[in-house]
């Protein structure tokens, strides 16, 4: 047994290693038990992959129905191209040497600026939350030496707040609700932030995942100031009233989407893999929270809990997840 698995009560070997999931128990091979030779170039053909390319467009995108768009200056696609991106990078292990995911990612950076964000998230507001979501995937899947890539990291560096964090620009103005709508579902020039405001986790926890995942960037100051600011704030409320409240901590789910313990853990491990109180504390929530069968809930929410095979799927990937955060913080 590893020293990761010594920290738990239960070991969770053999709960994955039963899931039946062959994408899964791939990376289980691979990441938990240290096996070389798995193949997980061949997983972008298991049936999960084939059904979300069954629908890619030839441009590489993905769309929502006509009737689900509901402002014009939103680009529903790129949203789209996201969703099902995040599902071949990270439970599928697609990378750039996969033609419909090197087609998907030439899609996303098509939505990237000249200034280097990607934009069309919230109209033509900044989304540097997207940005670095999109940049960590895009970094994955082997465009870590993309000049594209460099320049949105300057973009991020050049849109931090004055503490060192990130947040949405648009959240730290006191816009009314109507002018909120306005700004962010029709074509409006883009607002600057108010950079005297404070950081915001949630959305500083996405940008992360940017620098975690680049070779070099992750050893950057900014990377690690980033990564002080958000374990400062485990299990506290955000400072904006998006995804406010401190319950969004542990609301888990894989591929990651918004931040939570496990996301924000997975970047920070990989920013700075020292064990101190902060990240100590975190991971004695996880050690204390794991149930009976080995594996983590999908959510720790009362009432928000959902039993079904989704449900099921989820807790599996969080829990590896989970896994593979404990074994870089033994090593």
């Amino acid at each position: 047994m590893e020293a990761w698995q010594t920290q738990l009560r239960f070991d969770p070997l053999p709960a994955l290693l039963a899931s039946g999931d062959a994408a899964l128990i791939a990376f289980v091979r691979r990441d938990l038990l240290g096996e070389e030779s798995v193949p997980i170039a061949r997983l972008a053909q298991l049936p999960g992959a084939r059904r979300i390319l069954k629908h890619q467009l030839p441009d590489g995108s993905w769309d929502r129905p006509a009737n689900e768009k509901d402002h014009p200056a939103i680009n529903y696609a790129l949203i789209e191209t996201w969703r099902q991106f995040r599902f071949l990078v990270q439970r599928y292990g697609c990378d750039r040497n996969d033609l419909p995911t090197a087609r998907a990612a030439e899609f996303l950076f098509a939505c990237q600026t000249q200034a280097g964000d990607f934009r069309g998230f919230l109209a033509n507001q900044y989304a540097t939350y997207y940005t670095g979501a999109i940049m960590g995937l895009l970094i994955e899947a082997g465009y870590a030496g993309d000049p594209r890539i460099e320049q949105g990291f300057r973009w991020l560096l050049a849109l931090r707040q004055a503490d060192g964090g990130w947040t949405i620009p648009i959240l730290t103005h006191n816009f009314d609700g109507a002018t909120m709508v306005r700004l962010t579902s029709q074509y409006a020039e883009a607002v600057e932030p108010d950079r005297s405001k404070p950081f915001s986790h949630n959305w500083t926890g996405m940008v992360l995942r940017a620098f975690a995942a680049h070779p070099e960037h992750r050893a950057s100051e900014a990377a690690r100031l980033g990564a002080q600011l958000l374990k400062s704030r485990f299990f506290e409320p955000d400072c904006y009233s998006s995804y406010q409240d401190a319950s969004y901590w542990v609301r888990f789910e894989y591929p990651f989407w918004w931040n939570n313990l496990v996301a924000a853990l997975d970047s920070i491990s990989r920013i700075d893999p020292s064990r101190d109180k902060p990240m100590q504390q975190a991971l004695d929530w996880l050690i204390d929270h794991q149930e009976a069968d080995g594996l983590w809930k999908a959510t720790y929410v009362s009432g928000k809990e959902v039993h079904n095979a989704k449900a099921r799927e989820t807790r599996l990937w969080v829990s590896l997840a989970i896994c593979r955060i404990l074994k870089r913080l033994s090593c």
